[in-house]
Protein backbone atom coordinates (compact mmCIF):
# COMPACT_ATOMS: atom_id res chain seq x y z
CA UNK A 1 0.00 0.00 0.00
CA UNK A 2 1.54 3.40 -1.17
CA UNK A 3 1.52 5.37 2.06
CA UNK A 4 0.32 9.43 1.21
CA UNK A 5 2.12 11.77 3.11
CA UNK A 6 0.15 14.18 3.57
CA UNK A 7 1.70 18.18 5.22
CA UNK A 8 0.25 17.94 8.79
CA UNK A 9 -2.82 19.67 8.77
CA UNK A 10 -4.44 19.62 12.59
CA UNK A 11 -6.68 15.84 12.42
CA UNK A 12 -9.91 16.07 13.82
CA UNK A 13 -10.31 14.23 16.98
CA UNK A 14 -12.77 11.59 17.17
CA UNK A 15 -14.03 10.72 20.75
CA UNK A 16 -15.47 7.22 21.49
CA UNK A 17 -18.33 7.12 24.74
CA UNK A 18 -20.55 4.26 25.85
CA UNK A 19 -21.09 1.48 28.16
CA UNK A 20 -18.86 -1.03 29.46
CA UNK A 21 -19.40 -4.54 27.37
CA UNK A 22 -20.86 -2.60 24.11
CA UNK A 23 -18.00 -3.03 22.07
CA UNK A 24 -16.12 0.06 22.66
CA UNK A 25 -12.65 -1.71 22.43
CA UNK A 26 -13.58 -3.95 19.79
CA UNK A 27 -14.48 -0.95 17.41
CA UNK A 28 -11.66 1.13 18.88
CA UNK A 29 -9.52 -2.12 17.52
CA UNK A 30 -11.37 -2.86 14.08
CA UNK A 31 -10.94 0.78 12.89
CA UNK A 32 -7.40 1.09 14.01
CA UNK A 33 -7.06 -1.93 12.14
CA UNK A 34 -3.39 -2.76 11.97
CA UNK A 35 -2.28 0.33 12.00
CA UNK A 36 -1.19 0.58 15.02
CA UNK A 37 2.50 0.80 15.19
CA UNK A 38 4.08 -0.38 18.37
CA UNK A 39 7.81 1.16 17.61
CA UNK A 40 10.04 -1.19 19.64
CA UNK A 41 11.70 2.18 21.46
CA UNK A 42 8.46 4.76 21.75
CA UNK A 43 7.36 4.28 25.37
CA UNK A 44 4.33 3.16 27.32
CA UNK A 45 1.91 5.50 24.54
CA UNK A 46 0.86 3.34 22.13
CA UNK A 47 0.56 0.37 24.03
CA UNK A 48 -2.04 2.11 26.52
CA UNK A 49 -4.30 2.49 23.32
CA UNK A 50 -5.21 5.88 24.33
CA UNK A 51 -5.72 6.64 20.99
CA UNK A 52 -5.13 5.27 16.75
CA UNK A 53 -4.71 7.00 14.16
CA UNK A 54 -7.93 6.61 11.32
CA UNK A 55 -7.79 6.94 7.74
CA UNK A 56 -11.46 6.66 5.84
CA UNK A 57 -11.28 7.61 1.98
CA UNK A 58 -9.39 10.93 2.14
CA UNK A 59 -9.40 11.36 5.80
CA UNK A 60 -7.44 11.23 8.47
CA UNK A 61 -8.43 11.33 11.80
CA UNK A 62 -7.46 10.38 15.90
CA UNK A 63 -9.50 8.22 17.59
CA UNK A 64 -10.06 8.49 21.21
CA UNK A 65 -10.81 5.72 23.82
CA UNK A 66 -12.38 7.86 26.76
CA UNK A 67 -13.10 4.51 29.18
CA UNK A 68 -11.22 3.51 31.82
CA UNK A 69 -12.63 1.10 34.72
CA UNK A 70 -15.54 -1.06 34.26
CA UNK A 71 -17.54 -0.83 37.15
CA UNK A 72 -20.05 -3.71 38.32
CA UNK A 73 -23.24 -1.61 39.61
CA UNK A 74 -25.35 0.80 37.81
CA UNK A 75 -25.03 4.19 39.39
CA UNK A 76 -21.26 3.44 39.23
CA UNK A 77 -21.42 3.07 35.44
CA UNK A 78 -23.45 6.54 35.11
CA UNK A 79 -21.08 8.42 37.01
CA UNK A 80 -18.16 6.96 34.75
CA UNK A 81 -20.09 7.33 31.49
CA UNK A 82 -20.55 11.00 32.31
CA UNK A 83 -17.44 11.48 33.34
CA UNK A 84 -15.84 9.92 29.74
CA UNK A 85 -19.28 12.10 28.01
CA UNK A 86 -17.23 15.31 29.64
CA UNK A 87 -13.86 14.41 28.51
CA UNK A 88 -14.68 13.74 24.75
CA UNK A 89 -17.35 17.13 25.37
CA UNK A 90 -14.07 19.15 26.13
CA UNK A 91 -11.61 17.36 23.75
CA UNK A 92 -13.03 15.71 20.35
CA UNK A 93 -14.58 17.30 17.12
CA UNK A 94 -17.19 14.10 16.74
CA UNK A 95 -18.31 12.59 19.87
CA UNK A 96 -19.60 8.79 19.03
CA UNK A 97 -22.00 7.37 20.89
CA UNK A 98 -21.78 3.70 21.22
CA UNK A 99 -24.84 1.40 22.10
CA UNK A 100 -25.96 -2.20 21.83
CA UNK A 101 -29.28 -3.51 19.81
CA UNK A 102 -29.19 -7.15 22.30
CA UNK A 103 -29.29 -4.64 25.78
CA UNK A 104 -31.63 -2.74 24.15
CA UNK A 105 -31.95 0.93 25.71
CA UNK A 106 -31.11 1.22 28.99
CA UNK A 107 -31.61 4.52 31.86
CA UNK A 108 -27.72 5.51 31.54
CA UNK A 109 -27.67 5.72 27.67
CA UNK A 110 -30.61 8.74 28.09
CA UNK A 111 -28.83 10.10 31.09
CA UNK A 112 -25.66 10.04 28.65
CA UNK A 113 -27.64 11.44 25.46
CA UNK A 114 -28.97 14.48 27.60
CA UNK A 115 -25.41 15.33 28.30
CA UNK A 116 -24.15 15.11 24.96
CA UNK A 117 -27.27 17.04 23.14
CA UNK A 118 -26.96 19.83 25.58
CA UNK A 119 -23.74 20.52 24.98
CA UNK A 120 -24.26 21.04 21.55
CA UNK A 121 -21.14 19.22 19.72
CA UNK A 122 -22.01 16.73 17.17
CA UNK A 123 -22.86 13.21 18.40
CA UNK A 124 -22.82 10.23 15.63
CA UNK A 125 -25.05 7.48 17.69
CA UNK A 126 -24.27 4.12 16.78
CA UNK A 127 -26.05 0.67 17.35
CA UNK A 128 -23.62 -2.21 17.54
CA UNK A 129 -24.09 -6.25 17.55
CA UNK A 130 -26.71 -5.56 14.62
CA UNK A 131 -25.46 -8.77 13.01
CA UNK A 132 -28.52 -8.73 11.30
CA UNK A 133 -30.19 -6.20 9.23
CA UNK A 134 -32.59 -7.59 8.65
CA UNK A 135 -33.74 -9.11 11.93
CA UNK A 136 -32.69 -6.57 14.57
CA UNK A 137 -33.84 -3.22 12.49
CA UNK A 138 -36.85 -2.83 14.38
CA UNK A 139 -34.54 -3.07 17.37
CA UNK A 140 -32.41 -0.30 16.40
CA UNK A 141 -35.35 1.95 15.43
CA UNK A 142 -35.76 2.23 19.68
CA UNK A 143 -33.01 4.28 19.85
CA UNK A 144 -34.39 7.44 17.95
CA UNK A 145 -36.28 7.94 21.26
CA UNK A 146 -32.25 9.26 22.70
CA UNK A 147 -33.07 12.20 20.82
CA UNK A 148 -29.55 12.51 19.40
CA UNK A 149 -30.85 11.68 15.71
CA UNK A 150 -30.86 8.61 12.99
CA UNK A 151 -29.04 5.42 15.01
CA UNK A 152 -26.48 4.03 12.43
CA UNK A 153 -26.50 -0.27 12.71
CA UNK A 154 -23.05 -1.28 12.88
CA UNK A 155 -21.34 -4.83 13.44
CA UNK A 156 -18.01 -3.72 14.67
CA UNK A 157 -16.93 -7.62 15.01
CA UNK A 158 -18.22 -8.73 11.55
CA UNK A 159 -16.94 -5.15 10.24
CA UNK A 160 -20.94 -4.59 9.14
CA UNK A 161 -21.50 -1.05 8.73
CA UNK A 162 -18.86 0.93 9.11
CA UNK A 163 -18.64 2.63 6.21
CA UNK A 164 -21.69 4.25 6.98
CA UNK A 165 -20.77 5.02 10.55
CA UNK A 166 -17.46 6.09 9.10
CA UNK A 167 -19.27 8.58 6.44
CA UNK A 168 -21.23 10.20 9.48
CA UNK A 169 -18.79 10.67 11.39
CA UNK A 170 -16.61 12.69 8.44
CA UNK A 171 -19.69 15.02 7.96
CA UNK A 172 -19.03 16.57 10.91
CA UNK A 173 -15.45 17.68 10.16
CA UNK A 174 -14.45 21.16 10.17
CA UNK A 175 -13.86 21.86 6.47
CA UNK A 176 -10.54 23.88 6.52
CA UNK A 177 -11.26 27.38 6.11
CA UNK A 178 -8.96 29.53 4.03
CA UNK A 179 -8.26 31.70 7.10
CA UNK A 180 -6.97 28.63 9.26
CA UNK A 181 -5.04 27.78 6.58
CA UNK A 182 -3.38 31.40 5.96
CA UNK A 183 -2.49 31.55 9.58
CA UNK A 184 0.86 30.80 8.95
CA UNK A 185 2.40 31.50 13.14
CA UNK A 186 3.54 28.92 14.73
CA UNK A 187 1.91 27.24 17.08
CA UNK A 188 3.79 26.02 20.33
CA UNK A 189 2.22 23.36 22.33
CA UNK A 190 3.14 23.16 26.17
CA UNK A 191 2.59 19.89 28.00
CA UNK A 192 3.55 18.21 30.87
CA UNK A 193 2.59 16.56 33.80
CA UNK A 194 -0.06 18.62 36.37
CA UNK A 195 1.62 21.31 38.46
CA UNK A 196 5.45 21.06 36.37
CA UNK A 197 4.91 24.88 35.89
CA UNK A 198 3.28 25.00 32.53
CA UNK A 199 1.06 28.06 32.62
CA UNK A 200 3.81 30.06 34.63
CA UNK A 201 6.20 29.41 31.86
CA UNK A 202 3.20 31.31 30.04
CA UNK A 203 2.26 33.70 32.33
CA UNK A 204 6.13 34.50 32.40
CA UNK A 205 6.35 35.16 28.73
CA UNK A 206 3.05 36.80 28.62
CA UNK A 207 4.33 39.32 31.66
CA UNK A 208 7.59 40.36 29.92
CA UNK A 209 6.57 44.07 28.54
CA UNK A 210 7.89 42.95 24.84
CA UNK A 211 5.04 40.85 24.56
CA UNK A 212 1.79 41.79 23.39
CA UNK A 213 -1.04 39.56 24.32
CA UNK A 214 -4.52 38.51 23.41
CA UNK A 215 -6.85 36.01 24.29
CA UNK A 216 -8.11 34.34 20.64
CA UNK A 217 -11.27 33.08 21.35
CA UNK A 218 -10.95 28.91 22.52
CA UNK A 219 -11.02 26.33 19.75
CA UNK A 220 -13.79 23.85 19.58
CA UNK A 221 -11.18 22.40 22.00
CA UNK A 222 -11.34 24.61 24.05
CA UNK A 223 -7.45 24.91 25.40
CA UNK A 224 -6.80 29.09 25.56
CA UNK A 225 -4.62 29.75 22.53
CA UNK A 226 -2.48 32.86 23.79
CA UNK A 227 -1.08 35.10 21.03
CA UNK A 228 2.48 36.59 22.36
CA UNK A 229 4.53 38.52 19.96
CA UNK A 230 8.02 38.80 20.56
CA UNK A 231 11.02 40.40 18.99
CA UNK A 232 7.88 41.70 16.22
CA UNK A 233 7.05 37.60 15.53
CA UNK A 234 3.63 36.34 16.47
CA UNK A 235 3.55 32.86 17.89
CA UNK A 236 0.56 31.16 18.80
CA UNK A 237 0.40 29.38 22.97
CA UNK A 238 -1.73 26.62 23.26
CA UNK A 239 -2.26 25.45 26.91
CA UNK A 240 -3.44 22.23 28.27
CA UNK A 241 -3.20 23.26 31.68
CA UNK A 242 -6.73 25.06 31.06
CA UNK A 243 -9.48 22.63 32.65
CA UNK A 244 -9.04 22.08 36.53
CA UNK A 245 -10.83 19.26 37.47
CA UNK A 246 -11.80 18.52 41.06
CA UNK A 247 -12.15 14.94 42.99
CA UNK A 248 -10.81 12.98 39.75
CA UNK A 249 -9.65 9.33 40.36
CA UNK A 250 -6.00 9.53 39.84
CA UNK A 251 -6.27 6.73 36.69
CA UNK A 252 -9.06 9.06 35.34
CA UNK A 253 -6.16 12.59 35.94
CA UNK A 254 -3.65 10.57 34.18
CA UNK A 255 -5.88 9.76 30.69
CA UNK A 256 -7.87 12.79 30.33
CA UNK A 257 -4.27 14.59 30.67
CA UNK A 258 -2.96 12.19 27.98
CA UNK A 259 -5.98 12.84 25.93
CA UNK A 260 -5.45 16.34 26.75
CA UNK A 261 -2.18 16.21 25.54
CA UNK A 262 -2.63 14.66 22.63
CA UNK A 263 -5.32 16.99 20.95
CA UNK A 264 -2.74 20.15 21.66
CA UNK A 265 -0.19 18.02 20.28
CA UNK A 266 -2.16 17.21 16.82
CA UNK A 267 -2.13 21.22 16.13
CA UNK A 268 0.98 22.41 17.47
CA UNK A 269 4.29 22.68 14.88
CA UNK A 270 6.53 22.81 18.73
CA UNK A 271 5.99 21.07 21.47
CA UNK A 272 7.43 22.42 24.49
CA UNK A 273 7.91 19.41 27.05
CA UNK A 274 7.86 20.48 30.27
CA UNK A 275 9.69 18.61 33.51
CA UNK A 276 9.68 19.41 37.20
CA UNK A 277 13.57 20.03 37.64
CA UNK A 278 13.19 18.96 41.42
CA UNK A 279 10.92 15.98 40.66
CA UNK A 280 13.25 14.81 37.81
CA UNK A 281 12.90 12.69 34.83
CA UNK A 282 9.50 10.15 35.29
CA UNK A 283 7.92 7.61 33.39
CA UNK A 284 4.69 9.86 32.84
CA UNK A 285 7.10 12.54 31.41
CA UNK A 286 8.53 9.99 28.86
CA UNK A 287 5.14 9.12 27.86
CA UNK A 288 3.88 12.27 26.92
CA UNK A 289 7.10 13.50 25.23
CA UNK A 290 6.32 9.91 23.46
CA UNK A 291 3.10 11.84 22.16
CA UNK A 292 5.14 14.48 20.40
CA UNK A 293 7.46 11.82 18.93
CA UNK A 294 4.94 9.58 17.79
CA UNK A 295 3.71 13.10 16.10
CA UNK A 296 7.00 13.96 14.75
CA UNK A 297 6.84 17.34 16.05
CA UNK A 298 9.40 19.89 16.71
CA UNK A 299 10.53 19.25 20.39
CA UNK A 300 12.40 20.93 23.19
CA UNK A 301 12.56 19.84 26.68
CA UNK A 302 12.16 22.42 29.60
CA UNK A 303 13.68 21.82 32.83
CA UNK A 304 11.25 24.05 34.96
CA UNK A 305 12.36 25.28 38.49
CA UNK A 306 15.89 24.80 37.83
CA UNK A 307 16.47 28.31 40.22
CA UNK A 308 15.10 25.33 42.93
CA UNK A 309 18.07 22.91 42.57
CA UNK A 310 21.58 22.76 44.58
CA UNK A 311 24.23 23.13 42.03
CA UNK A 312 27.97 22.58 41.83
CA UNK A 313 29.75 22.04 38.12
CA UNK A 314 28.26 18.73 37.86
CA UNK A 315 24.94 19.17 38.03
CA UNK A 316 23.80 20.32 34.71
CA UNK A 317 26.18 17.46 32.81
CA UNK A 318 24.36 14.86 35.52
CA UNK A 319 20.68 16.16 34.99
CA UNK A 320 21.22 15.99 31.31
CA UNK A 321 22.33 12.41 31.23
CA UNK A 322 19.79 11.59 33.07
CA UNK A 323 16.77 12.67 31.03
CA UNK A 324 18.72 11.80 27.64
CA UNK A 325 18.56 8.03 29.34
CA UNK A 326 14.76 8.23 30.20
CA UNK A 327 14.10 9.97 26.98
CA UNK A 328 16.28 7.63 24.70
CA UNK A 329 14.07 7.33 22.01
CA UNK A 330 14.45 11.54 20.94
CA UNK A 331 18.32 11.98 21.16
CA UNK A 332 17.25 14.76 18.94
CA UNK A 333 15.24 17.25 21.40
CA UNK A 334 16.66 20.02 22.47
CA UNK A 335 17.33 20.64 26.33
CA UNK A 336 16.27 24.01 27.96
CA UNK A 337 17.16 24.70 31.86
CA UNK A 338 14.71 27.25 32.85
CA UNK A 339 12.74 29.02 35.60
CA UNK A 340 9.26 30.81 35.08
CA UNK A 341 9.74 32.25 38.68
CA UNK A 342 12.90 34.17 37.93
CA UNK A 343 12.76 34.31 34.23
CA UNK A 344 15.81 32.85 34.23
CA UNK A 345 16.94 32.03 30.57
CA UNK A 346 13.35 32.35 29.40
CA UNK A 347 14.31 34.80 26.18
CA UNK A 348 16.02 32.47 24.88
CA UNK A 349 13.25 30.27 24.03
CA UNK A 350 12.15 31.80 21.23
CA UNK A 351 15.36 31.62 19.15
CA UNK A 352 15.31 27.86 20.46
CA UNK A 353 11.83 27.70 19.20
CA UNK A 354 12.79 29.52 15.46
CA UNK A 355 15.62 27.22 15.17
CA UNK A 356 13.64 23.79 15.79
CA UNK A 357 10.75 25.89 13.22
CA UNK A 358 13.39 25.82 10.18
CA UNK A 359 14.77 22.39 10.91
CA UNK A 360 11.44 21.36 11.15
CA UNK A 361 11.00 22.27 7.38
CA UNK A 362 13.88 22.12 6.58
CA UNK A 363 14.25 20.61 2.52
CA UNK A 364 17.59 19.04 1.35
CA UNK A 365 18.42 18.54 -2.69
CA UNK A 366 18.03 14.86 -3.56
CA UNK A 367 21.32 15.47 -5.60
CA UNK A 368 22.59 15.86 -2.01
CA UNK A 369 21.22 13.47 -0.17
CA UNK A 370 22.40 11.17 -2.39
CA UNK A 371 26.14 11.81 -2.21
CA UNK A 372 25.51 11.60 1.85
CA UNK A 373 24.02 7.91 1.23
CA UNK A 374 26.74 6.92 -0.93
CA UNK A 375 29.28 8.04 1.47
CA UNK A 376 27.64 6.34 4.22
CA UNK A 377 27.50 2.86 2.14
CA UNK A 378 30.86 3.18 1.16
CA UNK A 379 32.33 3.88 4.73
CA UNK A 380 29.96 0.99 6.58
CA UNK A 381 28.84 -2.12 4.16
CA UNK A 382 25.04 -2.38 4.58
CA UNK A 383 24.15 -5.86 5.70
CA UNK A 384 23.46 -9.23 3.85
CA UNK A 385 21.42 -11.99 4.57
CA UNK A 386 21.95 -15.62 3.45
CA UNK A 387 24.21 -14.46 0.82
CA UNK A 388 22.02 -11.63 -0.48
CA UNK A 389 23.11 -8.26 0.20
CA UNK A 390 21.31 -5.00 0.41
CA UNK A 391 21.38 -2.36 -2.12
CA UNK A 392 20.61 1.07 -1.42
CA UNK A 393 19.38 2.59 -4.94
CA UNK A 394 17.84 6.37 -4.51
CA UNK A 395 17.30 8.48 -1.45
CA UNK A 396 14.74 11.42 -1.86
CA UNK A 397 12.75 13.77 0.93
CA UNK A 398 8.87 14.17 0.23
CA UNK A 399 7.55 15.60 2.97
CA UNK A 400 8.19 18.36 5.82
CA UNK A 401 7.09 18.78 9.48
CA UNK A 402 8.87 16.41 10.15
CA UNK A 403 11.05 15.35 7.08
CA UNK A 404 10.58 12.70 5.74
CA UNK A 405 12.43 10.50 3.49
CA UNK A 406 11.76 7.94 1.12
CA UNK A 407 14.42 4.94 0.38
CA UNK A 408 14.55 2.89 -3.01
CA UNK A 409 16.06 -0.61 -2.05
CA UNK A 410 16.80 -3.80 -3.73
CA UNK A 411 14.80 -5.60 -0.50
CA UNK A 412 13.13 -4.34 2.64
CA UNK A 413 13.73 -7.76 4.60
CA UNK A 414 17.37 -6.58 4.61
CA UNK A 415 17.00 -2.90 5.66
CA UNK A 416 17.60 -3.26 9.14
CA UNK A 417 16.44 -0.84 11.78
CA UNK A 418 20.15 -0.20 12.98
CA UNK A 419 20.95 0.50 9.55
CA UNK A 420 18.15 3.17 8.51
CA UNK A 421 19.25 4.74 12.14
CA UNK A 422 22.66 5.08 10.77
CA UNK A 423 22.01 6.69 8.13
CA UNK A 424 19.84 9.41 9.81
CA UNK A 425 22.39 9.88 11.71
CA UNK A 426 24.71 10.73 8.97
CA UNK A 427 22.30 13.35 7.42
CA UNK A 428 21.80 14.48 11.22
CA UNK A 429 25.77 15.02 11.04
CA UNK A 430 25.60 16.64 7.72
CA UNK A 431 22.56 19.26 8.53
CA UNK A 432 21.86 18.89 12.43
CA UNK A 433 18.22 18.77 11.59
CA UNK A 434 18.35 19.73 16.10
CA UNK A 435 14.90 19.86 17.68
CA UNK A 436 13.11 17.32 15.23
CA UNK A 437 12.36 13.84 14.46
CA UNK A 438 13.35 12.32 11.08
CA UNK A 439 10.82 9.87 9.57
CA UNK A 440 12.39 7.07 6.84
CA UNK A 441 9.86 5.27 4.38
CA UNK A 442 11.80 1.87 2.94
CA UNK A 443 10.60 1.05 -0.86
CA UNK A 444 11.29 -1.85 -3.05
CA UNK A 445 12.56 -1.26 -6.70
CA UNK A 446 13.29 -4.84 -8.08
CA UNK A 447 16.21 -4.73 -10.26
CA UNK A 448 14.53 -4.97 -13.53
CA UNK A 449 12.70 -1.65 -12.35
CA UNK A 450 16.01 0.28 -12.83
Amino acid sequence: MERKVVENMSKPVVAIVGRPNVGKSTLFNTLAGERISIVKDTPGVTRDRIYADVSWLDKEFTMIDTGGIEPDSSDIILSQMREQAQIAIDTADVIVFITDVRQGLVDADSKVADMLRRSGKPVVLVVNKVDSFQKLMADVYEFYNLGIGDPIPISASSRLGLGDMLDAVAAHFPEHSAEEEEDERPRIAIVGKPNVGKSSIINKLVGENRVIVSNIAGTTRDAIDTEITWNGKEYVFIDTAGLRRKNKIKEELERYSIIRTVTAVERADVVLVVIDAVEGVTEQDAKIAGIAHERGKGVIIIVNKWDAIEKNDKTMYEYEKNVRQVLSYMPYAEIMYVSAKTGQRLPKLFDMIDMVLENQTLRISTGVLNEIMMEAVAMQQPPSDKGKRLKLYYITQVAVKPPTFVIFVNDKELMHFSYTRYLENKIREAFGFKGTSLKFFIRERKEKDR
